[in-house]
């Protein structure tokens, strides 16, 4: 029995109850020190889903998760699901304000939260009264008496636990709040339907079988961690999830078997950071996929000689639309002929549909030409929770969700993703992308890392900055950058000025917070980009 001849899954659960009748002996899921085979791990997510049938949980509801990775974010994700609810993966990182903030637009009945979060949690209380709370892990653990008190899944397996009748494929399933790099987070819908179909479409040109390991170590509230998760269990492979992509951890999933997993750019730096040693310690890896954020050129050829047994895999993708919708191909980052496509993002992946228009008339560009990547496909997302117009104004009137990035196909379907259409440099009528730049920048032997951002300027409305981390031992100067720069670029698009500092801000997922960069440059402006 292959992939290609089971059923679609309609439901989350169908592929569980697949494997779980088919392989139930199989180990589907490793979590620090625990371990479940499908036939043990199936029976556990009935019965926590009569568990929260009983704590009245209802289709068209939401329950909230906010810790660390945890079994239990999985498992109630799945449970939920069952009754038609959804789950809100909340960010750990989040400040108790911001917390509050995506209590209240999410409205959740239950919150099952990490015993180490409980002061923010707390304090976020003062500001949102919350519902019933239910901590996971530590020495007060409450999940697992929770679990426990669901009806017991030994009952009748004809109704115990399995997805009610009146649930429909369109029922939101996970709620992922976008990152706020440009302004107020937005809480994503994503469905059943789009949820599978991100696995069928993922799993093209992943590759994944029962016989792979794939190591999860992204956060839950990213797609790169939840919607991950689900190719490795639609394709029956065992799942090492990681409660931190830490690199010994990273290093124990590998040594343990791991043959896929997903990780950004930052990541990799910090694993080749490390010396020979780690690098080492990550080759036997059998494919990587990267993306979520750029991965500068030299980076990149710095891993294709540290690993060069391993399939690298470049993806472009959104939360909006579930995950990934294109991936760069190993046989195309090691192809001498075409250095060029290095620079893409890969081609469409069967089941997604990409084109390049304006973004504002939405008319269709000829190939070359830079316009907004706008995707169409059963992976997107049902809207923005509770902002209709938001959700409206992200789609066509044909139906392609528009992704605020700006790009363009070459004649061979390689989609080059230029900038995001709010970070684009308008420097002297000049459009500049920041990418194109930081390639550059990065060249420089003595940048470790280095972004830039447009900063307001009387003469040309603004100007480029570029902010750098310098190499240890590095005494490079503003000046040595910007001549550097100049060698390489045309003079409009080089920076006028640099800023070192010891490490760039980023969020959880590695993205670089260019809109905290920016903020004190254009505070009393009137524009903000």
């Amino acid at each position: 029995m292959t992939l290609d001849t089971l059923a679609p899954p309609v439901f989350l659960q169908d592929r569980l109850d697949h494997w779980a009748q088919h392989r139930p002996d199989a180990e589907a899921i490793s979590f620090g020190e625990v371990s479940y085979t499908w036939g043990q791990w199936r029976p556990r997510i009935l019965q926590l889903t009569e568990a929260l049938r009983a704590a009245g949980i209802k289709r068209g509801e939401r329950i909230l998760t906010f810790d660390l990775n945890h079994l239990a974010i999985i498992e109630l994700t799945y449970a939920a699901s069952a009754l038609g609810a959804g789950t809100v993966v909340g960010n750990y990182r989040l400040a108790p304000s911001q917390l509050s903030y995506v209590l209240t637009d999410s409205a959740p009945k239950i919150v099952f939260y990490g015993a180490e979060l409980h002061s923010v949690l707390e304090t976020a209380n003062a500001e949102t009264p919350l519902p019933r709370t239910i901590v996971i892990g530590g020495e007060n653990d409450e999940f697992e008496a929770f679990l426990a008190s669901g009806t017991p899944a030994g009952g009748d397996e004809r109704t115990v636990g399995k997805t009610d009748e009146e649930v429909h494929p369109d029922d939101t399933v996970l709620v992922v709040y976008t990152s706020g790099t440009t302004g107020t987070p937005k809480g994503v819908e994503l469905t059943h339907r789009s949820i599978n179909m991100h696995s069928v479409v993922a799993n093209h040109g992943l590759g994944m079988g029962p016989e792979d390991v794939s190591m999860v170590g992204m956060p839950m509230f990213h797609v790169g961690g939840s919607c991950y998760f689900q190719v490795g269990v639609y394709a029956g492979a065992k799942t090492i999830f990681l409660r931190e992509a830490s690199r010994p951890a990273m290093m124990q999933a590998i040594a343990d078997g791991a043959t896929h997993s997903f990780i950004v750019p930052a990541v990799i730096q910090a694993v080749l950071a490390g010396g020979p040693h780690a690098a080492a310690a990550f080759a036997p890896i059998k494919k990587i996929i990267y993306g979520a954020s750029p991965m500068p050129l030299p980076l990149l050829s710095r891993t294709l000689v540290a690993w060069p047994n391993t399939e690298l895999a470049h993806v472009f993708g959104m939360t909006e639309m579930s995950g990934i919708g294109t991936m760069l191909q190993d046989s195309d980052h090691r192809n001498p002929s075409r250095p060029e496509i290095l620079q893409s993002v890969g081609r469409v992946l069967p089941g997604v549909e990409i084109r390049i228009a304006d973004p504002f008339t939405h008319e269709v560009l000829p190939a070359g030409v830079n316009g907004e990547i706008q995707i169409r496909g059963g992976q997107n997302m049902k809207g923005y929770l509770n902002k209709p117009e938001a959700t409206a104004n992200s789609m066509t009137a044909d139906g392609f969700l528009c992704s605020g990035d700006i790009g363009h196909m070459d004649d061979d379907g390689y989609l080059y993703m230029v900038d995001r259409l709010k970070d684009m440099i308008i420097s002297g009528g000049e459009n500049i992308y920041c990418p194109e730049v930081e390639n550059a920048l990065m060249s420089h032997p003595e940048v470790a890392e280095g972004i830039v951002m447009g900063v307001p300027d009387p003469k040309w409305t603004e100007t480029v900055k570029a902010v750098v981390v310098r190499a240890p031992g590095s005494t490079v100067s503003e000046t040595d950058i910007i001549a550097f720069c100049r060698e390489r670029l045309a003079h409009y698009q080089c920076p006028t000025s640099v800023d070192f500092v010891d490490e760039l801000p980023r969020n959880a997922t590695g993205k670089i917070l260019k809109r905290d960069l920016r903020a004190p440059y254009w505070s009393g402006h009137e524009r903000n980009i």
